[in-house]
């Protein structure tokens, strides 16, 4: 469960669904209205929609998902980590909640598994808004220095051997919070109470199943990717871009031009953070997920 000091935050009737092959996904469930589905990303939990998931709730129903491997849910050894099974681990989810059909919003790695969801899924997925990423094949096939250096965990995660694992279960505190820490452009937005929830769920476990997760990204992730790609295969539901100001992504890529060659229709917007948009700027990250949702289902 979740920690007092975040759960008081998050507020929502926590849930456990077993979504098949006895995978098990936690999630927290608040609000009144069409669904949302919200996704995390690395190396977080549901807990990251916290300041946002509230404002969401005045219109929405909010299900503020763990992925597998990550938070609550299940971390399956040995098991796939590719967003291919991770997003029909969400779609189970949603079924499995009375929901049909919903929008997606998803941050990082989320994010990942929110446009394979919406690829493999049109079905289900009524909208997809995504946060601080570009699509992996185009970050995979346009590495340069800055990506070596700034993204260098995509790299290092991937390694084989337990060599990542082995390596960062020696300090998990410090690496954690190399993630987090100095990509802000406002103090303050990682408190300790909520740096301590996400050291109570990186586990040994989690991160093992983070290292495979990274390296799905690589290799059935960049081979489903590259096969949409060549068959003509897009996004068909309206797709929101949001992306930091400050962030790696918003200084290194046209994020909204990018997405278009991979949706149909794509809006986009910068806001005013880096990385961590829903954590540094909640008001403005919600007010326009909640311009997007409102016109997507409003048509």
């Amino acid at each position: 469960m979740l920690s007092g000091a975040i759960m008081g935050l998050v507020e929502g009737d926590r849930t456990t669904v077993d979504v098949g092959d006895g995978v098990r996904i936690a999630a927290t469930v608040r609000g009144d209205g069409p669904p949302v589905l919200l996704l995390h990303g690395y190396p977080q939990t549901s807990s990251m929609w916290r300041l946002v998931a509230p404002l969401l709730a005045e219109r929405f129903t909010v299900v503020a998902s763990d992925l597998r491997g990550y938070g609550d849910s299940a971390k399956p050894a040995g098991e796939r980590y590719d967003k291919r099974a991770m997003a029909a681990d969400q779609l189970a989810l949603m079924r499995a909640l009375g929901y049909e059909r919903f929008a997606v919003v998803g941050h990082d790695r989320g994010g990942r598994v929110g446009h394979r969801l919406a690829l493999d899924a049109p079905e289900a997925v009524s909208a997809l808004a995504v946060l601080d990423i570009v699509p992996t094949l185009h970050m995979f096939e346009h590495v340069d220095r800055a990506m070596a250096t700034g993204y260098f965990h995509w790299f290092f995660l991937t390694q084989p051997g337990g060599l990542p694992e082995t390596l960062i279960s020696g300090a998990p505190r410090t690496w954690l919070e190399s993630r987090f820490l100095g990509r802000s452009v406002r103090p303050g937005v990682f408190p300790p109470e909520v740096l301590d929830e996400y050291a109570r769920c990186f586990d040994d476990a989690t991160i093992a199943a983070s290292c495979a997760d990274y390296r799905a990204a690589a290799g059935l992730d960049f081979e489903h990717d590259r096969a949409d790609r060549e068959s003509g295969r897009a996004i068909a539901a309206p797709l929101l871009a949001l992306w930091g100001a400050s962030s790696y992504v918003g200084r290194n890529f046209d994020v909204a031009a990018v997405w278009r060659g991979f949706a149909a229709g794509v809006e986009g917007r910068p806001i005013d953070a880096d990385h961590y948009l829903a954590e540094e700027a909640p008001a403005e990250t919600a007010a326009a997920l909640l311009d997007f949702l409102g016109r997507e289902h409003a048509a």
